[in-house]
């Protein structure tokens, strides 16, 4: 039985998802053995958590909201790690 879990975050960086957090986010889920999928809750296209450069291609301003869904053994770990993350303002001071 495959593991799923998603959780929906929102981006309170001033300057959004740019390259610092946004290597932060793929550092951290890519920590996982699990799948990382994203999304921005106001769109269709869904990118690898893991790529930064599709990360990137979310264009995550803040305020934005992102859906994560994890698959695999240690999703929900990836997803409360994640949303750890997003909640600290992905470490970037």
């Amino acid at each position: 039985m495959t593991r799923q879990a998603t959780v929906t975050i929102e981006v309170q960086n001033r300057l959004g998802l740019h390259a610092r957090p946004a290597m932060a986010f793929v550092d951290t889920a890519s920590a996982h053995q699990c799948e990382v999928r994203v999304r921005r809750e106001d769109a269709e296209q869904v990118v690898n958590g893991k790529s930064i450069m599709e990360v990137m291609m979310l264009a995550a301003t803040q305020g934005v909201k992102l859906v994560i869904e994890a698959e695999g053994e240690d999703a929900e770990q990836a997803c409360a790690a994640l949303k750890k993350l997003a909640a600290e303002g992905f470490h970037d001071d």
